[in-house]
C-alpha cells in the first residue's frame, strides 16, 4: 500500500467512525395506534418526511434478482401508491426490466433519516398497461418525456460524446412532439407481501413493526427485534 492510499484509507476510515446518525429529535411511535392496513401509515410517514424537509422522501431503493438469482439494487422514484400496489417506472428491456420479467418479485426500502425512519416492503411485481405507461410518461416534465425516447437504458456506452447526441435528438423531438410515444416505458406494480416500519430511538431502543398476509388475506401484524 503506498503513502498516498494508506493517508486516504486512514481519513476514511476516521470520517466513518466519527459519524453520527439521527442528530435530531426523533419522533414517538406507538404500533398500538398503527392502521390496520400498512399503506395508511406509509401516506402517514411520507407526508411527515415531507413536512419535515426530508430531501427527496420519493426515492426509494428497489431490489431485485436475475434469472440466475443474483441481487441487484438501485434508487427510483415513487411515482404513486394506492391499492393496486407501490409503482415505479422503467423501460422493459433495461435491467432491472429483464431482471423483473425473468423474476416478478422485488423489494423496495425507503430511508427517511430526518425522522428516523424506514419502510422496507416485498411482494411480487406486474407490469401495466400500455395506457398507464403514456398517461405516466406524459405527466412529467419534458426531460423526464426526452430521457425515455433516448431508450438504450442499461445498454453499453460507446463514449459521452454518443449520449450527447443521442440526448440531443430525444430532446428536440420531445419539445417537437410532446405526445410522443416510448414503447419500451413501463409502469410495474409492486403489491407487497410483507410491509416493514422501522422507527428509529437514540438508546438504540427501535421499533420495528412489520405487516404480513398471504395472497389475497388480510393483514396481520407484529413487533420485531431491532
Amino acid at each position: 500500500m503506498t503513502h498516498g492510499t494508506h493517508g486516504t484509507q486512514a481519513a476514511f476510515e476516521s470520517a466513518l467512525h466519527a459519524l453520527r446518525v439521527w442528530d435530531a429529535d426523533l419522533p414517538a411511535f406507538d404500533p398500538s395506534t398503527a392502521p390496520d392496513d400498512p399503506l395508511d401509515l406509509f401516506r402517514t410517514w411520507f407526508l411527515d418526511a415531507a413536512r419535515a424537509g426530508q430531501t427527496e422522501p420519493h426515492t426509494t431503493q428497489l431490489a431485485t434478482a436475475d434469472e440466475d438469482g443474483r441481487p441487484d439494487v438501485r434508487t427510483v422514484m415513487l411515482h404513486g401508491a394506492d391499492g393496486r400496489g407501490w409503482r415505479f417506472a422503467t423501460h422493459s428491456t433495461s435491467a432491472k426490466g429483464r431482471q423483473l420479467a425473468a423474476r416478478p418479485y422485488a423489494a423496495l426500502h425507503f430511508y427517511w433519516p430526518l425522522r428516523g425512519r424506514q419502510v422496507r416492503l416485498r411482494g411480487p411485481v406486474t407490469p401495466g398497461t400500455p395506457e398507464e405507461a403514456y398517461a405516466d410518461l406524459h405527466a412529467r416534465s419534458t426531460g423526464a418525456l426526452a430521457a425515455a425516447l433516448t431508450g438504450r437504458q442499461s445498454e453499453p456506452l460507446a463514449s459521452p460524446g454518443a449520449l450527447a447526441e443521442a440526448s440531443e435528438r430525444a430532446w428536440a423531438r420531445a419539445e417537437a412532439e410532446p405526445t410522443a410515444q416510448a414503447p419500451t416505458w413501463t409502469v410495474y406494480h409492486l403489491v407487497p407481501e410483507e410491509a416493514e416500519f422501522f422507527q428509529g430511538d437514540a438508546h438504540r431502543r427501535h421499533v420495528r413493526l412489520r405487516y404480513h398476509r398471504a395472497p389475497g388475506g388480510p393483514w396481520a401484524r407484529g413487533l420485531l427485534w431491532p
